[in-house]
């Protein structure tokens, strides 16, 4: 029996790498009947290991853990490209007073962190940037884990049902944060992408990409989800690990925008002075513009300076609350059941 058909409540913690996914958070959401999920994503393999162990002793719910996949580009990038942009960072970085990081590549320790979760079995391990392989997909299976993965387009969901996954993570473009599939500039709008997916694929399906209410959660259960998946609803709960520079353009009404000009890979955040002055120069390249851009965008962290942080966010993000984590799960599976019943009886006057 798969963990969606069990859950109490629809709802699922998206995944936030870079500190806003805590085990706190994932604890809490489970804990209150939904799923929550750590990021795995640019942190080591011990860490994981241990904030997997701290999530057991806050709750016995199932949790996942989300995974980045590692060679994101196909090893295309354009390397004068990224010196390129360097050159254009650099007075960036001596204003304030930091050197920018080598552009290199890497595989976010992909082996160590797949070979932990093996080890010690979580009860989900869902994928971004990409599709796993079958030799993957079966490990983690034949130890008990549900598989998912994330997909940005319907021939991607299609790959993925033959891959063997349990379920499919369907992301719109409304979503905060990195596009999780591959390509990363696919555009598809949730509702039309859950549809298409829906009409070819048979598996489990969790609808991501701008849902921050009861309304929307009960959008997309109706148009085929099993689950909502959210993470910039999540963003300002007290368990998250939200700076309070990031909890602020949250809590704003300010537009986001889809950039590579912090990562080189596609995310949406809100925009910023830094966006702004770099999106049209930004090359294509992840991990090496994350490299390289770091020390700076973590000496924006540390200062406050909203105008150069990266503050991802769904486009929805104004309708985020300061609210606990179970409370929300509480509150939007409410909303949802009364969405659904307004709209049953607004369809009554239809004949």
């Amino acid at each position: 029996m798969s963990v969606l058909s069990v859950l109490p409540r629809p709802i699922v913690a998206a995944p936030m790498a870079g500190g806003p996914s805590t085990p706190a958070l994932a604890a809490a959401v489970s804990a209150a009947g939904g799923l929550g999920f750590l990021a795995a994503g640019m942190i080591s393999a011990d860490r994981l290991a241990a904030d997997v162990a701290e999530v057991r002793t806050r709750t016995d719910r199932p949790f996942g853990v989300n995974v980045f996949l590692p060679d994101v580009n196909g090893g295309a990038v354009d390397e004068a490209a990224v010196r390129a942009y360097a050159e254009r960072l650099a007075p960036e970085a001596r204003r304030h007073g930091v050197t920018l990081g080598e552009p290199v590549g890497g595989d976010d320790a992909y082996p160590e962190k797949l070979a932990a979760l093996l080890a010690d079995p979580v009860p989900v391990v869902s994928f971004v940037f990409g599709l796993p392989d079958r030799a993957a997909v079966a490990a983690l299976r034949e130890r008990g884990t549900e598989v998912w993965a994330t997909v940005t387009s319907p021939d991607a969901a299609s790959e993925a049902v033959g891959l063997g996954v349990d379920a499919v993570v369907v992301q719109g473009t409304e979503a905060g944060g990195h596009r999780g599939g591959l390509p990363d500039d696919d555009d598809y709008g949730l509702l039309s992408l859950l549809r298409l997916v829906a009409a070819r694929c048979d598996r489990p399906l969790v609808a991501a990409g701008g849902i921050a209410d009861g309304a929307g959660v009960a959008a997309v259960l109706t148009a085929g989800a099993a689950a909502a998946q959210l993470g910039t609803a999540f963003l300002r709960c007290p368990e998250a690990g939200t700076s309070p520079m990031h909890r602020a353009a949250v809590a704003s009404t300010a537009p986001t925008a889809l950039t590579r000009a912090f990562t080189g890979k596609r995310a949406r955040g809100v925009v910023n002075d830094f966006l702004r002055r770099h999106d049209g120069s930004a090359p294509v390249g992840y991990p090496q513009v994350l490299h390289l851009t770091r020390p700076l965008l973590a000496a924006a962290k540390g200062s406050g300076d909203a105008s150069v942080a990266n503050l991802w966010a769904g486009q929805a993000h104004a309708l985020a609350t300061e609210t606990p984590a179970g409370e929300l799960v509480d509150e939007l599976t409410a909303g949802a059941r009364a969405a659904l019943t307004a709209a049953v009886e607004r369809s009554g006057a239809w004949g």
